[in-house]
């Protein structure tokens, strides 16, 4: 039998389907995300309580004229399968397929391309204002999601809307809130009256009749709007918006297609920013979603008859390592608390938020708020920790500098998902925080080579009297062989892990192991290269640099960051300043490019950053060709 969505390869084939039949269709648009992400992984919770917005969205509007703006790619997944893109939906966040996030260069209908929450309004406002200047009649339309209103960012917007445009449309797909039963039908049945074209028409008349009166007219009608949103703040959290500039609508039951399709006709004929609240459900339609949200919120293979995680005997991450760190850490020391930009369970801190919830701060999606909400602590004897993805941590660039650094505040930045992070892509692959973090004055950076130097450093920076940032991968803490056991974590002291008399490779945390194994390789091939764990980027570990320049002619420098910038910047830096000159220097790392998604494996592997690709980079410098 032939599916409704089969049929579907455009929004035009959607328009051309009856109402009746949608309700079917989001039935099978939940069944193909929920078969792809039980294969690929991804953003599963939000996406499945998207479904009918997205649906009623294309079947109202008319894009790619109309713009449709989403605010990060958790709600896009039913977006792209009705955009053109069904035909290869399987190959989400596969490397050469389908991302998981809205990008330009993929299809016309993504109108803005979003990694990170709460850009939305700010982006979309922009359309609109460009529209304006020429003279265009597109409706431009902004979806928030996620917790995205947690961000400053959307009230930027939201506050340069007022005088800026006058058509234009926020919709809140809010995930969270809940209304009681009896709020709930009155604020059906208010919103039906609202958004009744009569009722809008109506007041516009009134309002313009009324202002023509003299002396009192601009009164009246400010005291009928005063009067009108006293009765609504009773029934509807809606005041807030309409200060900020508003026309106000909603709750609306987001899975409720009839309504949303009534709704969404009457705000296409209204000439000024509006404001529309969707209540769903995230997980709709997958039980074990709709009961583990977060768990399901970027998902990683999965059984879809129970839910559980394919891979659920795995070895341990280094996220899984610094959850365990900071509850030893915090049980012994009371001044220790952690902060999180609504990342809880992503950066590990599931745990410590259950057994030390009066030192867990979640302060949403807010990464600025969250380094200067730190920095206070700090300044009252705290020991604050800011766990935090390398890419989201980049938002906070200013605070780092300005309210950490400046004023020498003992903050620890957790920096996770830094390097490769596979397949979520180019929005969060933890590219350039080396280059953004040293050389602000006074901050340390590291990076361990296994967990348990994760869990060394992370003490180490608990001690530190000033700002530390320890970065690390999205991955498997890896096992280092050494010939004795690991040496302690001493400011600015790199670790000799191999010995080696023809080449030196100095690379930074995951990079150790696969440099281990690559000199492993070499020496059957009769090159004997010495390895450092350069675990400390800054400050470096000057005498060690110096006493490799004086016993090699070569060296490799290895890591998981731009290379513009980067930890093999720091080396040549070094060195040039000191006038060595006869060292023949390989820098291996990011290239000056966006990384496409895959694997971790696969991606490492295209940028030459395996064991074969760093044993290649060897040969190279020694001038032996490849065998």
């Amino acid at each position: 039998m032939t599916k409704h969505l089969d049929r579907i390869n455009s929004p035009c084939d959607l328009k051309a389907m009856g109402e009746d039949k949608l309700p079917v269709l989001a039935g099978e648009i939940r069944e193909m995300i929920i078969d792809v992400v039980s294969r690929n992984g991804g953003h599963l919770a939000s996406s499945l309580g998207v479904v009918e917005l997205a649906i009623c969205l294309h079947y109202v509007f008319d894009a790619p004229d109309d713009k449709i703006v989403w605010d990060v790619g958790h709600q896009a997944y039913a977006h792209k399968i009705l955009t053109g893109r069904r035909k290869k939906f399987a190959t989400l966040r596969q490397s050469g397929g389908v991302s998981g996030f809205p990008r330009i260069s993929e299809s016309p209908y993504d109108t803005f391309g979003a990694g990170h929450a709460s850009t939305a309004i700010s982006s979309a406002l922009g359309i609109a204002a460009a529209r304006d200047l020429g003279h265009g009649r597109e409706k431009v339309i902004a979806i928030l999601g996620d917790g995205s209103l947690t961000g400053g960012l959307s009230f930027e917007g939201m506050n340069n809307t007022r005088d800026l445009v006058k058509n234009f449309i926020v919709i809140l797909n809010d995930n969270e809130m809940s209304i009681s039963k009896n709020v709930g039908a009155m604020a059906t049945y208010l919103n039906k009256i609202i958004t009744s074209p009569i009722y809008n028409i109506v007041k516009k008349d009134i309002e313009d009749i009324v202002q023509r009166i003299p002396a009192i007219g601009q009164r009246m009608v400010g005291r009928a709007r005063r009067l009108e949103e006293s009765v609504k703040s009773l029934i509807v959290p809606g005041a807030f918006f309409e200060e900020m500039g508003f026309r106000y609508f909603g709750p609306v039951d987001g899975h409720n297609i009839q309504e949303l399709l009534h709704v969404l006709r009457t705000l296409r004929r209204i000439e000024q920013p509006v404001f529309l609240h969707v209540l769903t459900k995230k997980g709709k339609g997958y039980l074990p979603a709709e009961r583990q949200p977060d768990h399901f919120h970027g998902a990683s293979p999965f059984d879809i008859k129970t839910g559980n995680l394919k891979d659920a005997a795995k070895a341990d991450t280094y996220t899984d390592v610094f959850g365990r760190a900071m509850l030893a850490l915090a049980a012994a020391d009371e001044r220790v608390v952690a902060i999180s930009a609504a990342m809880r369970l992503g950066t590990g801190l599931d745990e410590f938020a259950d057994r030390f919830a009066g030192r867990f701060f979640d302060v949403g999606i807010a990464e600025e708020h969250a380094v200067t909400f730190a920095a206070g602590m700090a300044t009252r004897g705290m020991r604050p920790v800011v766990a935090v993805y390398s890419t989201f941590l980049q938002r906070a660039y200013d605070q780092i500098v300005h309210d950490v650094c400046l004023q020498k505040l003992p903050v620890v930045f957790a920096v996770d998902r830094a390097g490769i992070v596979g397949r979520d892509g180019a929005t969060h692959t933890g590219a350039f925080d080396i280059s953004y973090l040293r050389h602000i004055p006074g901050m340390v950076v590291m990076q361990p080579a296994d967990g348990g130097e994760l869990e060394e450093m992370l003490a180490f920076a608990l001690g530190h009297d000033g700002p530390v940032a320890i970065r690390y991968p999205r991955a498997k803490c890896d096992r280092i062989e050494r010939a004795g056991a690991r040496s302690a974590v001493e400011t600015g002291r790199w670790e000799k892990v191999m010995d080696g008399k023809d080449v030196a490779i100095v690379a930074l945390g995951a990079m150790v192991a696969r440099a281990v194994s690559a000199a492993a390789l070499l020496m059957n091939e009769g090159i004997e290269a010495a390895v450092i764990n350069a675990r400390f980027i800054k400050p470096l570990d000057t005498k060690a640099l110096a006493e490799l320049a004086a016993d090699f002619d070569k060296m490799v420098t290895v890591e998981e960051n731009a290379l513009a910038g980067g930890f093999g910047s720091s080396v040549l830096e070094f060195l040039s300043d000191k006038g060595v000159k006869d060292m023949e220097i390989s820098r291996m790392g990011l290239p000056d490019r966006f990384i496409e998604h895959g694997s971790r494996d696969e991606v490492l592997e295209s940028l030459g950053l395996s064991v074969e690709g760093i044993a290649e980079s060897i040969r190279d410098i020694m001038g032996i060709k490849n065998k």
